[in-house]
């Protein structure tokens, strides 16, 4: 079957290793089932496997994807949940010690077909189309754990979300202000704020502007880059919720500021199966749908993969089959 895949890692240059061709048929364990991808979509995990990170060459040759949507053994429209729990696992599976996302230990989702654990697979509404539909399970269900399970905060109040064009980003961006949050952002461009703007922010500032005035929380998905910044624009009491660093996860701590402000500061990682439905469902209500960046073939997926190394994104990038 087709697919795209790394067989070695290449940490300073990534798309050096980025494989798209034919790979076996997926193993199908008991208690699993399998998925013929309609659609899958883009996230920085991918860019992390390709240079070794979280994925070992001794698990190589690997199908990375971690996103799709499709058809089930019985041609119902369903989702994939990518969060990979143990099989005796019950409650949060986000923390399990021993939960794996797709293409980290299992085959991953950009190809024809993927194996996943039954309970993986939640029916996807008809009001969404495949490409909308696979960008919710990493990107937007990351967002949606953020601001409505781990942050504490309320309709009402100020989040500053800091990089305006990623796929969390612009996630965090389109729940908040249909949720009534007052969305702030910052982008390093004016198109990127512009954009976000016209997604729902309230306001859009350069990186590392100072802000009219400082808000209620900060949605991290930057890391060294945009740390020392977060933490400054941050009311006493305030949170900051972080779920990746992609510029890097050494940041200047701020501790003085932290303590002596009464900060908190909040992992957030993926989101469960019911936040999935909860989130699919939000989507399907209100006719919200995930900004897409481009549509490509997997045979093009190397273009995705430039787009994003590059910073040339205004939402998601999906692969459709």
């Amino acid at each position: 079957m087709l697919a795209a895949f790394v067989s070695k890692p290449a940490p300073k240059d990534p798309l050096s290793v980025l494989e798209i061709g034919e790979r076996p048929d997926p193993e199908v364990p008991d208690g699993w089932t399998t998925v013929q991808v309609k659609a899958a979509s883009l996230n920085h995990h991918d860019l992390f496997s390709l240079r070794g990170v979280g994925l070992p060459e001794e698990r190589m040759p690997m199908i990375l994807g971690c996103d799709a949507a499709g058809l089930d053994e019985d041609g119902n429209e369903v989702v994939v949940h990518a969060v990979i729990a143990s099989p005796d696992r019950s409650g949060d599976e986000t923390m399990d010690p021993k939960r794996s996302l797709l293409s980290e230990v299992h085959q991953g989702t950009f190809a024809e077909r993927v194996a996943v654990p039954e309970r993986n697979v939640l029916p996807k509404p008809a009001e969404l189309s495949f490409a909308e539909a696979a960008c919710l399970p990493t990107a937007w269900l990351t967002a949606y754990r953020m601001l409505f399970v781990r942050s504490g905060l309320r309709p009402g109040q100020t989040v500053l979300v800091q990089g305006a064009s990623g796929g969390v980003a612009t996630a965090l961006v389109a729940l908040g202000a249909q949720a009534g949050f007052r969305m702030w952002v910052t982008g390093r461009s004016e198109e990127k704020r512009q954009a976000a703007l016209e997604l729902g922010a309230d306001q859009a500032f350069e990186t590392g502007a100072r802000l009219p005035a400082r808000v209620d929380g900060v949605m991290e998905t930057v890391g060294e880059a945009t740390w020392s910044h977060s933490v400054r624009s941050l009311k006493p009491g305030g949170v900051i919720v972080t779920c990746g660093a992609t510029t890097g996860f050494n940041p200047g701590a701020e501790l003085n500021r932290i303590f002596f402000t009464q900060l908190s500061v909040v992992g957030s990682t993926m989101g469960t199966r019911e936040e999935l439905q909860q989130l699919i469902e939000m989507c399907r209500v209100t006719g919200l749908r995930p900004q897409i960046d481009v549509e490509l073939p997997l045979t093009r997926a190397r273009e995705g993969f430039e787009r994003m190394l590059e910073g040339r994104t205004a939402g998601k990038i999906v692969f459709t089959l």
